[in-house]
């Protein structure tokens, strides 16, 4: 069983390095953003604003939100319903970023988290796996690459997905939400003290990937 945690912010290539190591390693990845987002969704659909922590509170007990594996990949199901990309646009970005401001939410998928990791080898992303989720991971790894290189990844993801955006939007809501992240009270998204950090700027996807192996051998000799 091995545990590897992989923090950093938006764009930075977290979930796509993840997902190749888990297939190169043969493991489970595990994307915690989607978790927040799903809770961000319903949030959405009820017209709650997603900083009223009390309203947020209040509509937990009516989400149960699931982790399923389907050929390896993983699908998060609310209420029973797959929700695919509609949890992936920018406007369920800043969901996400402000239900995982309220401790309760986080309280909320802790458990369903740390389960996974308790019976399978993953490999985990967010922005406080190797803090707060995962604090005795294998491996922690905070991946990160310059503003203006993840805004360009991120707008190219989203307009491949039939997502319009333009790079100034995308780059605005970026900053914005890292400055949420990072300062937020409860669990803030900042490297754990005994992660490696690793720019990925220049680094191709494979090359990314390649050099996240490279770490998680060094660190566990295999």
């Amino acid at each position: 069983m091995i545990q590897i945690a992989i923090d950093g912010p938006s764009g930075a290539g977290k979930s796509t390095v993840a997902k190749a190591v888990a297939k190169k390693l043969g493991i489970i990845y595990v994307d915690t953003g989607a978790l927040y987002r799903t809770v961000g969704y319903y949030v959405r659909s009820k017209d709650v604003d997603p900083k009223d922590a009390d309203a947020v509170a209040a509509l937990l007990p009516e989400i149960r939100v699931e982790l399923k594996y389907e050929s390896g990949t993983q699908i998060v199901c609310l209420n029973g319903e797959n929700l695919g990309d509609r949890i992936r646009t920018p406007e369920m970005s800043m969901y996400a970023s402000a239900v995982s401001a309220i401790p309760a939410v986080r309280a909320f998928l802790l458990e369903t988290q740390r389960k996974i990791a308790r019976e399978n080898s993953v490999i985990m992303d967010g922005r406080d796996i190797g803090t707060v989720i995962l604090p005795d991971a294998d491996v922690k790894i905070f991946l990160t690459a310059s503003d203006e290189c993840r805004a360009t990844r991120r707008r190219d993801e989203l307009v491949a997905k039939g997502i319009a955006t333009t790079y100034e939007e995308v780059l605005a809501d970026m900053r914005k939400r890292d400055s949420d992240d990072r300062n937020r009270a409860v669990a803030p998204a900042v490297a754990a003290p005994d992660a490696t950090v690793l720019d990925n700027s220049w680094m191709t996807p494979e090359e990314s990937t390649d050099a996240v192996i490279r770490l998680v051998r060094e660190k566990t000799g295999n």
